[in-house]
């Protein structure tokens, strides 16, 4: 280490007990997105203790607040989600809610930053800023709720940084990173991993639409949505071979039930699920595959079907020359043999980081720590040391890297990157083509349909 990562690893250590302690307190406090209050509260009492003046979003949970160094250069964005997950069987599971995916710990650890930042000479020889950003809603969940926040005009964006996108909060950085807790499998002995990039999303929330009738008495006076949703979904999946590996397309409805008695033919069926894929292109162009099985579904049965399709996250694609200097950090704190970065490997799931990368170099990295099955019921935190206090010093050796000798590293990374979009007005107005709300079968008196399930 240099005398600077040497100073950075006592800054964080001497902060090391306030982190662990929020780690645990955040962990016993899950709540979903958009209502993570609790955690918002927390963090920011410990932050404004520190020192700190925060910019509250206000009518959602999050905050931010920049460490400048005095001197002119460029804005690095350091990220800690808010949210847990809806997992009411898991163990540690509080009013049904879990931090499965450890964004607790993302918390604890940019709590470590920001302490870590105060002590004395953690700013020598840095240039620009950091703008440390406390953000809800990364997990893409509880899609009718949002839907109603939307419709109030308290959100405009169900992914939490795409919102404060929406609101201007990224509006003066220039790149970005954040560390993701994670778990190493039993024969994988390492601290830090990282892959080239993540699978896009889009949203979807589809609502079958039939008649009620006496189940046993009259079944030929209703129209069954349940059944019209399970052949929709059927024809959904009759279509798989259709999609592309080069695409890696994910399609994963979940029913959300009925609200009637067992002698009564279901008028409703609602579903929610993703369209997942490789490119924001592939993502639109299989999704009306899906969108005209389900509206043919529909149509068999005699069914209506109302279509809505909202804006998800986008593909996540890490920089590369950041991604080595990330990898170099890792090595320099943990050793080479405790990091794991892999260049060309993709993952399937989806964060709304991509969405960050679409205009600035980024790079999304993990600390592990934790063991069991993201998102399940065996997902414990083992070692908050890992997770949250190495995290909080990688990103710091990383912020020191970026920003010292008048930022000419962060500076070089910037120039060269070649985002998929300017602006984020251009990405915003891209992703609102997405959008889509159709009634996608409607009939006349006679009986006759007519079908639209695109949004043209």
């Amino acid at each position: 280490m240099t005398n600077r990562q040497e100073l950075i690893v006592k800054n964080v250590d001497a902060n090391k007990q306030m982190i662990l302690d929020a780690e645990r307190w955040l962990w016993a406090h899950p709540q979903t997105g958009y209502t993570e209050w609790e955690a918002n509260a927390y963090l920011t009492e410990k932050f404004e203790a520190l020192g700190y003046e925060l910019t509250q979003a206000g009518n959602i949970p999050g905050f931010w607040t920049t460490v400048d160094t005095g001197k002119p250069g460029p804005r690095l964005a350091i990220f800690g989600e808010l949210d847990a997950l809806d997992i009411a069987n898991h163990p540690e599971s509080v009013n049904g809610m879990t931090h499965c995916c450890a964004h607790h710990g993302q918390g604890a650890a940019l709590l470590g930053i920001a302490a870590a930042l105060k002590e004395p000479g953690a700013l020598d020889g840095l240039s620009g800023s950091i703008k440390l950003i406390a953000v809800p809603a990364e997990e893409m969940i509880q899609l009718a709720f949002r839907e109603d926040l939307r419709k109030q005009g308290i959100i405009k964006y169900n992914g939490g940084k795409v919102e404060f996108m929406y609101r201007g909060v990224l509006d003066d950085c220039d790149i970005a990173m954040m560390v993701h807790g994670g778990a190493a499998g039993p024969d994988e002995a390492f601290d830090f991993s990282c892959g080239f990039g993540f699978n896009g999303c889009m949203a979807k929330t589809i609502k079958f639409k039939g008649k009620s009738s006496h189940a046993g008495g009259a079944p030929h006076l209703g129209v069954n949505a349940q059944y019209a949703a399970m052949l929709g979904l059927q024809a959904c999946n009759d279509l798989r071979e259709t999609l592309q590996e080069k695409d890696t397309i994910r399609f994963h409805p979940i029913m959300m039930g009925v609200n009637v008695a067992v002698n009564i033919i279901p008028d409703e069926m609602k579903i929610e699920s993703y369209v997942r894929g490789r490119t924001l292109e592939a993502i639109k162009r299989e999704n009306k595959k899906f969108n005209r099985a389900l509206t043919g579904a529909a149509l068999a049965m005699g069914a209506g079907v109302e279509l809505c399709d909202r804006p998800g996250y986008a593909p996540e694609i890490h920089d590369l020359k950041f991604m080595q200097l990330v990898e170099q950090c890792c090595k320099e704190l943990v050793g080479d043999d405790r990091v794991k970065f892999n260049y060309t490997d993709w993952g399937t799931g989806s964060s709304d980081f991509g969405d960050i990368t679409c205009v600035m170099p980024g790079v999304q990295f993990f600390s592990m720590g934790a063991v069991g099955t993201g998102h399940g019921i065996d997902y414990f935190i083992t070692d908050p040391n890992r997770l949250c206090v190495n995290s909080a010093k990688a990103q710091l050796f990383v912020a020191e890297k970026l920003l010292e000798n008048e930022a000419v590293v962060a500076k070089e990374i910037i120039a060269n990157y070649k985002p998929e979009f300017t602006s984020i007005p251009e990405y915003l107005k891209a992703i609102d083509e997405i959008s889509l709300d159709k009634d996608a079968v409607t009939y006349d008196e006679n009986g006759n349909a007519k079908v639209d399930f695109q949004n043209i």
